[in-house]
Parts: structure tokens; sequence; C-alpha cells
């Protein structure tokens, strides 16, 4: 992005109202012509996640347990009761005709969102590039992400 004319979105939390908001973001200034960029770190990166087990050490394999990726692993913010929060906001978000995450998600690549994952994040949580979704771009860092707000016309952290 150079122009000014686009957002860049900080992906930091990994709870479904979050990343739906930040998905949907994405997608209007993609739908209206702007360049959009969404850097998914730490929680954030559960929504371009696989769902597969992550990490090596005892630590990263219990943290990738508890905290298993994947879009449709991720529950709401609040109210998630063990997982019947997140089928319970699924089956609102069913009858009222609303999206679900994984066709947002698709969505935001068929439209050429730019999803760029933390490289620190993914080494602290031992999360591989295998382990992310094909159409993510190669890992990368602040100063990457930075470049790419400095360069939008708008910055969001969620």
């Amino acid at each position: 992005m150079k122009d000014g004319n686009g957002v860049t979105l900080v992906v930091l939390s990994g709870d479904m109202d979050k990343v739906m908001a930040a998905f949907n973001i994405a997608i209007g200034s993609a739908a209206a012509g702007k360049n959009s960029a969404m850097f998914f770190t730490f929680w954030g990166l559960k929504a371009i996640q696989k769902g597969n087990l992550t990490g090596k050490s005892f630590f990263a394999r219990m943290m990738g347990l508890l905290n298993r990726g994947g879009i449709n692993r991720i529950g709401p913010s609040r109210f998630n009761f063990g997982g019947i929060g997140r089928w319970m906001f699924k089956q609102m978000m069913n009858a009222h005709r609303i999206t679900p995450l994984e066709e947002l998600r698709k969505t935001a690549i068929e439209l050429g969102v730019k999803f760029m994952p933390c490289q620190m994040s993914m080494e602290v949580m031992e999360i591989r590039r295998e382990d992310l979704i094909d159409e993510v771009g190669e890992p990368c860092g602040v100063a990457t992400m930075l470049e790419e707000a400095f360069n939008s016309g708008a910055t969001f952290f969620i």
C-alpha cells in the first residue's frame, strides 16, 4: 500500500466477535476498491491457522492444545461458557443470515486482502508457517506492518 488509500488492521484478539469486526472492515475497504491489509499477531493468529495442534516444547504444546487454532474454534469474547456460547452465537448468526467467519475469511481472500502473520508471535507460540492457511503471506515483523500502516489511510487495532 503506497497511496494512503486503504486500511491496515492489527488483529490481536482471537475472539469471534472481534475477528468478525476485523474481517468486515477489511472486506468493506476492499469492496470499495481500497487496499486492505491484516496483520495477525498472538491470539489473532487463530483466524488464519488450519486448526492442527502446534508447538514442540511442553509449554507450547499445552498452549496449542488449550488455545487450538482454526477459525471454526474461535469463541465469543464474552459468554463462551466452555464452547456453548460459540454454538449459541453461531445459531443466532445463522438465524439472522449473518455470514460465518470462514466465509468472511474466504471473501477477504477473494477480494485481495493481504494477510500478514506476525513472525515474533509465531516464534513465541511455536506456530509454523505450514500451520497457517495457504493464502497467508510470508511471516513478517512489526516494521513491515508499520510500513503498511504508514502508507494506508487508516489503521485499526482489534
